[in-house]
C-alpha cells in the first residue's frame, strides 16, 4: 500500500467493520500507511463521529447486524453529501455491487482482499473527494458572485430611481425659470446677462443630455437581450435617413457595402449604429468632402462591420480610452457630446458576445469597428448602393 503524503494533511478514513479482528487489522494497516484512522464495529457509533467529525473516505462491511453497509451508507452521505464510500463485501455477485453502487459507494471490493488491491481504489476514491470539494467551493463562489450581482443590481436600481427624479426635478426648475426670464425680461438685461442666461440654458440643455445617457447606460446591464434575426443593411438605411434630416441640407456621401445579417436585440443593435453614424457625421462636419462607409467583413466565427468616414480622426496613442465613460478626445467647443455614448455601444457589443475597436489619424478619418457572432444567410456579399 502506498504511504501517505507527508507533506499533506493526513487523510481521515473512517472505518466501519463489524468482525473486530478484521476491523483491528484495517486499523493498523491504514495507520502504519500515513492514514488518520478511525474504526467503529457499528454504523450506529460511525453515524455519531461523522456528525461530530469531519471524514474524507469511508471504507464500510456491506453485512453488519442492525444497519446493513448501504443504509449506512445513504444516511452518512446525507451528513456529508461529498463523503466517498468503499463497501467490503464478501458476496461477489453482480446485483451486490450495482446495489451498493446505487447507494452511493465509488466502489466495492471483495472479501479476502489483498491491502495491495485496494490501495488504487482508495487513491482514485481521494481524487473523487477532493473533485467534489473543488465543485462544492466553485458553487459557493457562484452563490456569492449571484448575490454580489443581486446587490449590485439592487444599486443600480436605487441610483437610477435617484437620476429619474433627485436630479431631473432641479434641473427642470432651472430650465423652466431660464426660460421664463428670456421669454418674459430678457429685453431689460443689458448683454452680459442675456449672454450668461444663454449659457444657463445651454449647460441646463447639456445636463439633461448628461443625465439621460447616464441612466440609459446603468440600465443596459438590467435589460434583458430580447434576440432575433436583425437585417443589418434595412436598419443602417433607416439610421441614415434620420440622420439625413438633422443635417439640414449638408451633403454626406454614403457608401453602404453588403451587410450581412445579424442575430441580436434590434432596439439594442439600433442603438449601436446610431451612435457610430451619428459619431461619423459629427466629425466629418468640418471635412471638405464629407464621407462615410458602412461595410462588414465575414469570418468563420463572426462578423465584423465597419463604419468609416474621413473627418476628424483621433490620436492612436489615444485609443484604450476611447470606450471610458465620460472620456472626450475632442473639446465640447470643437463637437458637442457627452462621452457616454461610445460605453454604451461597447457594453451592448459586448453583451451580445461581440468586441468593438477603432483605428485612426488625426484629421485623417476614423473606422469603428464592431463584430457579432455570424449567423447563417443566403445574402449575397455583394454593394447595395450609395446614400446621398
Amino acid at each position: 500500500m502506498s504511504v501517505a503524503n507527508p507533506a499533506l494533511p493526513k487523510v481521515r478514513l473512517l472505518v466501519v467493520d463489524d468482525e473486530p479482528a478484521h476491523m483491528t487489522a484495517l486499523y493498523h494497516t491504514f495507520e502504519d500507511a500515513g492514514y488518520d484512522v478511525t474504526a467503529f464495529p457499528l454504523a450506529a457509533l460511525a453515524l455519531e463521529a461523522l456528525r461530530a467529525q469531519r471524514f474524507d473516505l469511508v471504507l464500510t462491511d456491506l453485512q453488519m447486524p442492525g444497519m446493513d453497509g448501504i443504509c449506512f451508507l445513504r444516511a452518512a452521505q446525507e451528513i456529508d453529501p461529498n463523503l466517498v464510500g468503499i463497501v467490503m463485501t464478501g458476496h461477489g455477485a453482480i446485483e451486490t455491487a450495482i446495489e451498493a453502487m446505487k447507494a452511493g459507494a465509488l466502489d466495492y471490493v471483495l472479501k479476502p482482499f489483498k491491502l495491495s488491491t485496494i490501495a488504487p481504489v482508495l487513491t482514485r476514491a481521494l481524487e473523487v473527494r477532493r473533485l467534489r470539494l473543488d465543485v462544492e467551493r466553485l458553487q459557493q463562489r457562484l452563490r456569492e458572485h449571484a448575490a454580489e450581482l443581486e446587490a449590485v443590481n439592487k444599486e443600480l436600481e436605487a441610483f437610477s430611481y435617484s437620476v429619474s427624479h433627485d436630479l431631473r426635478a432641479p434641473l427642470r426648475a432651472i430650465r423652466g425659470f431660464a426660460s421664463i426670464l428670456v421669454e418674459s425680461h430678457s429685453a431689460q438685461f443689458p448683454d452680459e446677462a442675456q449672454y450668461l442666461l444663454n449659457q444657463i440654458t445651454i449647460n441646463a440643455e447639456n445636463m439633461g443630455q448628461l443625465i439621460e445617457h447616464l441612466l440609459r447606460f446603468s440600465q443596459l446591464s438590467l435589460q434583458p437581450l430580447h434576440k432575433q434575426p436583425v437585417k443589418i443593411a434595412a436598419m443602417v438605411r433607416e439610421v441614415l435617413e434620420e440622420l439625413q434630416k438633422q443635417e439640414n441640407r449638408r451633403e454626406v456621401n454614403v457608401c453602404i457595402g453588403g451587410l450581412a445579417d445579424a442575430a441580436g436585440d434590434p432596439i439594442l443593435l439600433r442603438q449601436v449604429l446610431l451612435n457610430l453614424l451619428s459619431n461619423a457625421f459629427k466629425f466629418t462636419r468640418n471635412a471638405g468632402r464629407p464621407e462615410v462607409k458602412v461595410d462588414c467583413q465575414r469570418q468563420e466565427q463572426e462578423t465584423i462591420y465597419s463604419v468609416c468616414d474621413n473627418g476628424a480622426g483621433f490620436d492612436m496613442r489615444q485609443a484604450g480610452n476611447l470606450f471610458h465613460v465620460f472620456n472626450r478626445l475632442h473639446s465640447a467647443a470643437e463637437f458637442e457630446g457627452t462621452g457616454v455614448g461610445l460605453s454604451l455601444v461597447q457594453r451592448i457589443v459586448h453583451r451580445h458576445g461581440g468586441r468593438i475597436w477603432a483605428e485612426g489619424a488625426v484629421n485623417q478619418g476614423a473606422t469603428f469597428y464592431f463584430s457579432l457572432p455570424r449567423v447563417d444567410e443566403s445574402a449575397a456579399d455583394r454593394p447595395i448602393g450609395t446614400h446621398r
